[in-house]
């Protein structure tokens, strides 16, 4: 870690270390442990991790449980009264606003974020790009979730429940190659769309435009919403598509991250792309 402009290299702190990896055991175990199997799975000494395990009862962070002589530990809702706070200041509009704007300056194409409200898609940040040629996209747009890349990234990885009350409310496209609102077909495009890692839109809600998103996940592994391109659809034909494709789900994975997702909660189809 740099020390401000001066390029001198800190240490990462051995004591915080321990402690975050003292409390993200005691949150991915899946039963309350004594604090020597606590030790024994952080590998960090006894002596270290009482007082840690200490600490964190005393700032509330962590309790615990006796029975008999035995100490069982486990992590409270402290963790979950900040992550809920920090959650309602994430401002999707601006959390990679950089990234967007380069990956739109590479493709020459608008970058759009969207997320899901009941049946529709909405756009909550756009990076333009320069030019003539404005394509009709703007934070606060509405759109049905079917018919864009965006919605469908997002519905491809939705629990069972929640996509079954989205699929009798399947709109049919205007474009040249609109498919038929049927559901299952709809099913097995998602399928395709999680196998991928992406989704494409072409042509179906309107001629000659196409789209392409990735989606990005929240500190749960659930889905949060995607991030995607628009362009003509001759911008979409053999390289360039590739390109966009490895553009916008590098960014979902960016995106994912910022939101506090790990890497292994992401899906491999994602990761691997």
């Amino acid at each position: 870690m740099s020390d401000g402009g001066s390029g001198v290299e800190r240490p990462a702190s051995p004591g915080v270390d321990r402690t975050l990896t003292v409390l993200e055991q005691l949150v991915m175990a899946e039963e309350d442990l004594t604090l020597t199997a606590l030790a024994k799975v952080t590998r960090i000494p006894l002596a270290t991790c009482a007082s840690i395990v200490y600490t964190l009862e005393h700032r509330g962070y962590a309790t615990r449980r006796v029975v008999g002589r035995s100490h069982f530990w486990r992590p409270t809702l402290r963790l979950y009264s900040l992550a809920s706070q920090l959650v309602r200041k994430v401002d999707l509009s601006q959390i990679a606003t950089a990234e967007m704007r380069a990956l739109g300056e590479e493709l020459g194409m608008p970058v759009h974020i969207g997320v899901l409200d009941g049946a529709s898609v909405v756009y909550v940040a756009k990076a333009a790009t320069p030019g003539f040629i404005q394509f009709d996209t703007y934070p606060g747009k509405v759109a049905p979730f079917d018919l864009t890349a965006l919605g469908r990234a997002i519905a491809a990885h939705l629990p069972a429940d929640e996509l079954a009350v989205l699929l009798p409310r399947l709109k049919a496209g205007q474009g040249p190659r609109a498919r038929d609102s049927n559901p299952e077909a709809f099913k097995e495009l998602l399928e395709r769309v999680r196998a991928d890692g992406y989704a494409f839109e072409d042509e179906e809600e309107q001629a000659g435009i196409s789209c392409l998103a990735a989606p990005f996940f929240d500190a749960e592994g659930r889905i949060a919403g995607s991030v995607g391109v628009t362009g003509f659809a001759r911008d979409f034909a053999e390289d360039r598509r590739d390109l966009a494709v490895a553009g916008v789900v590098r960014l979902g994975i960016v995106i994912s991250r910022r939101l506090g997702c790990r890497t292994g909660s992401l899906p491999s189809e994602l990761v691997g792309s």
